[in-house]
């Protein structure tokens, strides 16, 4: 299988936290549905922005794949958590999803009706059709994370990377919205950030869990032990609940007894 994505010996920080990330090694492939898991402050969401170009690593690459060739440029959709979008700005549910659209070399240009026309069927797809006139403000957040998800297909990317989609979204929406990734995966690799190891599980098909270092984990078929590894800090346990696991965090010292904080 060809890979999308190589990641190799990938060092990023801050001024005031120069090691979020150390020497972290990941491949990324077409057709792959990998979720990352990982503590609050243990690097998750500074590794998909590294991926995705909005922060300059340290040291170590970044690499991107077009078959196999290497190239400078791979088309990624991002959803971001729900919780940076501002609801109160004035847009609308079809222009949120035009943004999508690569503009090619005039970023002036206008849409064109093939553009309009993708616009409505990504939304027909997701079951939002009848939402395209409305301002984001008047969206649940259930609906707001579809026309994000909108945004993030509309231009036929190569992956999709979702950083925890699940919040803010009642357990109704949440399954629908699995099944709807289940079926995007068929076309498109997907990449999954989430706290809740459970539905990661029931999700996905390949594990990382990032925690300043990354541990790779292939398929989902994962021990408590591998998990008491990889959080190292970040205790946990694996409950069994019918035919799907949840996550229990056990106890916590205080920041200063090695807690686990925000990225």
């Amino acid at each position: 299988m060809n890979k999308l994505i190589e990641i190799t010996g990938l060092t990023v920080g801050y001024e005031n936290r120069p090691d979020v990330l150390k020497e972290v090694n990941l491949t990324i492939y077409e057709g792959d549905f990998l979720g990352i898991i990982g503590p609050n402050g243990g690097g998750k969401t500074t590794l998909l922005r590294t991926i995705l170009g909005l922060i300059k690593p340290r040291s170590g690459s970044v690499s991107f794949y077009n078959g196999s060739e290497k190239t400078a440029f791979l088309n990624i959709g991002y959803l971001p958590q729900i919780n940076r979008i501002d609801r109160k700005f004035p847009i609308s549910v079809s222009e949120v999803i035009r943004s999508g659209l690569t503009p090619g070399k005039n970023i002036f240009r206008r849409y064109s009706r093939e553009d309009r026309q993708r616009v409505v069927g990504t939304a027909a797809r997701l079951g939002i059709e009848e939402l395209l006139p409305r301002a984001i403000g008047e969206l649940s957040g259930g609906q707001l994370q579809r026309v994000l998800l909108g945004r993030a297909v509309v231009d036929s990317p190569k992956l999709i990377i979702l950083d925890e989609p699940s919040t803010y979204v009642d357990k109704l929406f949440e399954t629908n919205f699995h099944k709807l990734l289940g079926d995007l995966n068929k076309e498109i690799a997907v990449v999954l950030v989430s706290h809740d190891v459970g539905t990661i599980i029931s999700l996905v098909k390949n594990i990382a869990c990032v925690n300043q270092g990354l541990h790779y984990h292939p398929g989902t078929g994962i021990s408590r032990e591998w998990l008491q590894g990889a959080y190292e800090s970040c205790p946990i346990e694996i409950l069994g609940h019918g035919s799907l696991p949840h996550r229990v965090l056990m106890g916590h010292g205080r920041p200063e007894e090695g807690s686990c904080k925000d990225d």
